[in-house]
């Protein structure tokens, strides 16, 4: 499981599905940290660098931004040979569902099956458990 936070949110909901699913856990990380600036939504400038050629699905979690992905998660897809695998969406938001994310990310993982997941905006035991559940 791999997940992007800007402020911390996604984290705490990615922390709960890795307990729950009793997944592995990877952090996304730019290589220079987001400044207040870079935490504007619209910056298109972000890197990631992590491991993930030996799992064959991958829940993949990130924030919202204007209806879309941050870019870092492009990025990150775009990074990795990720053909032939599952990748599940969950993201945190503010108020905006998935929108085009799932289309604005295909063209990053062309060979992948990406699905939209969830929006997991409480980030409760119970709805994490439910969701992991589900899938």
């Amino acid at each position: 499981m791999a997940f992007f936070s800007a402020s911390g949110t996604t984290k705490k909901v990615a922390q709960m599905i890795a307990e729950e699913a009793k997944a592995d856990l990877f952090e996304i990380e730019p290589k220079v940290p987001y400044t207040k600036l870079d935490l504007d939504w619209m910056n298109k400038k972000s890197r990631s660098s992590v491991e993930m050629s030996s799992y064959d699905e991958i829940l993949l979690g990130f924030p919202i931004w204007w209806y879309v992905a941050p870019t870092i998660i492009n990025t990150f897809l775009e990074a990795y040979d990720f053909s032939g695998k599952k990748i599940v969406l969950f993201a945190t938001s503010g108020g905006s569902g998935f929108g085009n994310t799932v289309k604005e990310l295909q063209s990053s993982a062309s060979d992948a099956v990406i699905t939209e997941g969830r929006l997991l905006n409480c980030g409760t035991k119970q709805e994490i458990t439910e969701w992991v559940n589900s899938l």
